[in-house]
């Protein structure tokens, strides 16, 4: 039984807040932000809509779109470091307002690898035959986390939400190889105290190269070359970073989802967010190969090979 996507639906908040705007509070300007991370706005959530909000809104359109009702989902994992409150989890606060009575229910903690982790946890439990459907979501309210007078991070994060239906597909379809990782002694350079905290340098040379390995790793594991990859989607934290993974793939701009120019860093959202958009802009089509890669902090890292399609 091969896993994967059946449904996928995203939340981004109304309030627009660009460089301009981040301009008038703090000592920076459009063109520092945009040469040196390709941000040009980024979505924040108002203090009506927190992290479960977010969730539940995605949620409902990728059941929707996957054609299954609440009451058939046998698990619900939502991805996320910025919960409402230490517990319940956001998934047990999901599966009460879906309405997903017959779901388990539990949060990831991975960091802006937090849904690769969710899908591949997914993808465990479906191929086994313990479970049928999975809704698994990366959602983050980063606003609340962020601190407004540090001009080095407060300029990269959003909020946001993305939900993928994960189920039984056909045969040659679905999540063809994985990859997940870890290495705990870089914690230091990425982590929340009262705010988030990041050695930018660090971070960058860890991403620059792990990103591409790991995108390679799972295309050997697949069997496949870099010339059989239909589209790439990065985490979508710093467009440098990004294109560094697309260089190590040989692919062309068109190839790679860029959405880190609108949505900012979303962190656990920021790749099935992209997800979303690219197949809602029909570039991404059945039995296309597709390559998710991110890496977040922990540190951590993951990364799917997929064949698109139910």
């Amino acid at each position: 039984m091969n896993a994967g996507f059946i449904g996928i639906g995203r939340y981004t908040p109304e309030k627009i807040v660009t460089n301009a705007d981040l301009e008038k509070v703090m000592d920076t300007s459009d063109e520092w932000i945009r040469t040196r991370t390709g941000i040009e706005e980024r979505r924040i959530a108002d203090d009506s809509i927190d992290t479960s909000d977010m969730a539940f809104f995605a949620a409902e359109k990728a059941l929707i779109d996957s054609g299954i009702s609440a009451d058939e989902l046998d698990m619900i994992l939502v991805a996320t470091v910025t919960p409402d409150q230490p517990f319940p989890s956001i998934a047990c606060m999901l599966q009460e307002k879906l309405g997903a009575t017959k779901a388990a229910a539990m949060d990831i903690s991975a960091a802006c690898a937090g849904f690769m982790y969710g899908v591949v946890t997914a993808k465990q439990f479906i191929e086994t035959g313990a479970y049928k459907n999975v809704l698994v979501i990366g959602v983050e309210k980063l606003s609340k986390v962020t601190d407004w007078n540090d001009r080095n991070t407060a300029v990269l994060f959003g909020d946001g939400a993305g939900a993928a239906v994960i189920g039984p597909v056909s045969e040659g379809r679905g999540i063809l190889s994985f990859e997940l990782g870890a290495d705990g002694t870089g914690g230091k350079h990425l982590y929340q105290d009262e705010y988030i905290i990041m050695n930018g340098r660090e971070v960058f040379k860890f991403a620059v190269r792990q990103m591409g390995e790991s995108s390679l790793n799972v295309l050997e594991k697949a069997g496949l070359s870099k010339e059989d990859v239909d589209f790439l989607i990065p985490h979508q934290a710093n467009i440098r970073i990004m294109e560094a993974s697309r260089e190590r793939l040989d692919l062309p701009v068109e190839k790679m989802s860029k959405t880190v120019h609108k949505y900012g860093n979303t962190s656990a959202a920021s790749i099935p967010i992209s997800l979303v958009e690219e197949v809602e802009a029909g570039k991404i089509k059945d039995d296309d190969l597709i390559v998710m890669v991110g890496f977040g902090g922990g540190l951590t890292w993951g990364a799917i090979a997929l064949r698109w399609g139910r």
